[in-house]
């Protein structure tokens, strides 16, 4: 990772952490009184081929033992009222802050992957994953609401990880190729105003 962007991203995330700090507070205290625990869910993503770490967000949905694979239709039916606020305002992505810091991830990057796709396909998933993943992105900003849409249409996991596979993965990863082409701090300052932009439009 560049030297520069790690500074900047340490220098935003320290001049976020008092904000995001009371947000994440009030957040989990409607979810501790709403849901109850747990209020944070931990998964395993990728940083780079072979290097996994925990992405922690705050909770939307209903525990599963057997919970495993992308969101899509066939999940809808566990998130909850909050938790569906929380995603569309992506205020369950929060305690990411956690993860900057630690250097799993960046501001701006690919979004993190599944193991199970990052074997499927290495070839591509050690290209895309050169730079850092991040808590939003180029393909988070062109793709995200396509790939919303196609998702919610499976009714099945299998459905779902088939479509996600055949469909999602190659664009997100050709824009993703994209930015890691041309990235740099004013790219990333765009995509993070552009990001937030697009955050307050779903709100109003």
């Amino acid at each position: 990772m560049n030297w520069k962007k790690r500074v900047f991203d340490l220098t935003l995330a320290t001049l976020l952490l008092a904000p995001i700090a009371f947000l994440s507070a009030l957040v989990a205290m409607v979810l501790l009184v709403t849901q109850g625990r747990p209020i944070l869910y931990g998964a395993e993503r990728m940083q780079a081929p072979g290097r996994p770490f925990t992405l922690w967000k705050f909770r939307t949905m209903r525990p599963a033992p057997a919970d495993a694979g992308v969101s899509g239709g066939d999940k809808a039916d566990r998130i909850t009222p909050v938790g569906r606020f929380l995603r569309r305002t992506r205020l369950d992505e929060l305690p990411q802050l956690y993860n900057i810091f630690a250097g799993h991830m960046s501001f701006v990057g690919p979004r993190p992957p599944l193991r199970q796709y990052v074997e499927a396909f290495p070839e591509l998933y050690a290209r895309v994953l050169q730079c850092r993943p991040g808590v939003t992105g180029l393909a988070s900003l062109v793709f995200h609401r396509h790939e919303e849409w196609l998702l919610s249409r499976c009714r099945t996991a299998e459905e779902t990880d088939a479509v996600y596979r055949r469909l999602c993965i190659p664009r997100k990863a050709r824009l993703d190729l994209i930015y890691a082409g041309h990235a740099n701090i004013c790219l990333d300052l765009v995509i993070i105003g552009r990001t937030a932009c697009r955050i307050v439009a779903r709100r109003v």
